[in-house]
């Protein structure tokens, strides 16, 4: 050990604990003791003294670390920790962060700087602007002024993620202040619950009360927020149906249930008029609405109230009509049951699915959904970024559990593969299903290597259309066929797959593809199903 090491050493010890040491005791008290990353020179001095009970989860692009943070957050509703590499890293990883920030999911995202006394030189690996970089997709970013302040910024980091709305926060420390001295952070109790305003919630139930045929659209935080089975009991008290709200990241309603409408879209004017005939509109944990593509028209149905409940203030205060209250949806969905009685209204039958899909030589995609439905364990986790098929999905694949669904909310590519094995890695023994295009798969592929790394029972399916299938669809939607930068022919996914250790097979026949399925679903390893489909153009709305 050098003088200047053996120093810092010293001091350390004779003035109390280290910075690292104090954050690993308060990361153990959050239960934050799974860390994502991939770590570079300036991150090292915080594998120093690596507690045993702590586990590391490397991903091979940054990117790819925060989707699979992304995943193990949303799967056990809890802060998960990043740790990255100085700027370039975190410039690699703002895909990510952004459809975290999307997803509501609360991660603390800790970059790496350079050496402090080194800032006045511009050195090598050195972000001038750390705090700044990943804003504005962070609900906070911080670079402490000194060394001793970075426990204190962690927990500030960790507390505000775990605030309503969850979402991303961002810390940034310089390389040489792990080792520096740190009292110790005190331990402490915050609570992230928001309950409703009183007097709006007795509007609400009276509103209710009032209304003839009430519709509720259920969206992301209802999930999130473990209010799946409060959603279900204020629908059977209303008998309203229940829509899903556009776009959304989560399900939040048992698909098969009676009361289920299905799936509201992305578009103005064709919501509308699936809302038409309520006179009252109850969205719960969800914005009002996510379009994706535009139309003019009115928001809601003539002759309809809309009512929100949120746990987003900009939510709220973006919507363009009706009005707002901000609650957590466990409390204000509890709070908004013991004021409401029952009403008799005629029973909802749910919706009229399609019939299923043929089998043909070729599978299509609505067929490669309905074989998924009918042959995956029953309490199997599903992690989707299949954009073209997301109609089949709805169609031919019912979510039933709550916790079982999870879909990035940013419309980015890339998420589903990493974010599968964050999910595997929060739900030991489930069965998870990463359903991927194959566009999409390429953008963190990688990530089949963690897989394996930590033997991850990981079914992969790609549905391979030979390019971007969803851009087609929009082309045909546009006029606009034929344009360029669609197609992604002849890569071999089984010989990727396989140079990352993980079992393959390419299937392109109905026959073989659910044979290969029954195979996927039963392995205790990650595999991969490369399905080959047929050449239809699917509508997306």
């Amino acid at each position: 050990m050098d003088d200047a090491k053996r120093r810092t050493s010293e001091s350390a010890v004779s003035l109390g604990s280290s910075v690292r040491a104090t954050v690993h005791a308060f990361l153990r008290r959050q239960g934050m003791t799974t860390v994502f990353g991939n770590p570079g020179s300036t991150e090292l001095r915080f594998f120093r003294d690596w507690p045993a009970d702590f586990r590391y989860v490397l991903g091979l692009q940054e990117s790819c670390c925060v989707a699979m943070a992304d995943g193990y957050a949303q799967a056990t509703r809890r802060a998960a920790f990043v740790n990255l590499h100085s700027a370039a890293g975190v410039g690699h990883a703002l895909g990510s962060v952004f459809t975290a920030f999307r997803n509501q999911t609360p991660l603390v995202v800790t970059a790496g700087q350079q050496t402090r006394a080194m800032f006045p030189t511009d050195p090598y690996l050195y972000a001038s602007r750390a705090s700044e970089f990943p804003h504005p997709y962070v609900k906070f970013s911080v670079e402490p002024a000194r060394a001793a302040d970075v426990p204190a910024a962690i927990a500030r980091a960790y507390y505000i993620a775990m605030q309503k709305p969850c979402g991303p926060t961002f810390v940034s420390i310089p390389e040489d202040d792990w080792d520096v001295a740190s009292d110790p952070l005190p331990e402490r109790h915050v609570a992230f619950d928001i309950a409703p305003d009183p007097d709006g919630l007795a509007a609400l139930a009276r509103a209710l009360e009032a209304s003839r045929t009430p519709v509720i659209v259920t969206g992301a935080s209802v999930d999130q927020d473990a209010a799946w089975d409060l959603a279900v009991q204020l629908a059977e008290r209303l008998e309203a149906p229940v829509w899903s709200s556009p776009m959304s990241g989560r399900a939040s309603f048992p698909e098969d249930h009676r009361l289920f409408a299905g799936h509201l879209p992305p578009v103005r004017a064709q919501l509308a008029a699936k809302l038409a005939g309520h006179d009252l509109i109850l969205v719960l944990g969800a914005p009002v609405f996510t379009y994706h593509v535009h139309t003019s028209g009115e928001f809601v149905p003539d002759g309809a109230t809309l009512w929100q409940l949120t746990d987003d203030a900009e939510i709220a205060a973006r919507s363009p009509v009706g009005a707002s209250l901000r609650c957590s949806l466990r409390v204000g969905l509890a709070q908004l049951l013991d004021g409401l009685s029952a009403r008799r209204r005629v029973e909802g039958k749910g919706r009229t699915l399609p019939a299923p899909p043929a089998a043909r030589d070729r599978p299509s995609g609505a067929w490669l959904m309905h074989a998924v439905a009918r042959l995956m364990p029953p309490d199997a986790a599903i992690v989707e970024e299949a954009p073209t098929h997301r109609g089949a999905l709805r169609d031919f694949l019912p979510i039933r559990r709550s916790g079982t669904f999870y879909a990035a909310a940013s419309g980015g590519l890339g998420w589903a593969v990493p974010a599968a094995v964050g999910v595997a890695l929060a739900q030991p023994g489930r069965k998870v299903i990463c359903l991927v295009g194959d566009g999409s798969s390429l953008y963190s592929i990688q990530s089949l290597w963690t897989a394996m790394e930590c033997k991850l029972p990981i079914a992969f399916v790609i549905f391979n259309n030979g390019g971007y299938g969803a851009l087609r669809s929009f082309g045909s939607m546009l006029g606009i066929p034929g344009a360029p930068g669609h197609d992604v022919e002849g890569v071999d996914f089984v010989a990727l797959a396989r140079g990352f250790g993980c079992e393959a097979e390419r299937v392109d026949s109905s026959a073989d593809t659910e044979r290969a399925l029954r195979r996927a679903f039963t392995s205790p390893s990650p595999c991969l199903i490369d399905v080959r489909l047929d050449d239809a153009v699917e509508k997306l709305y």
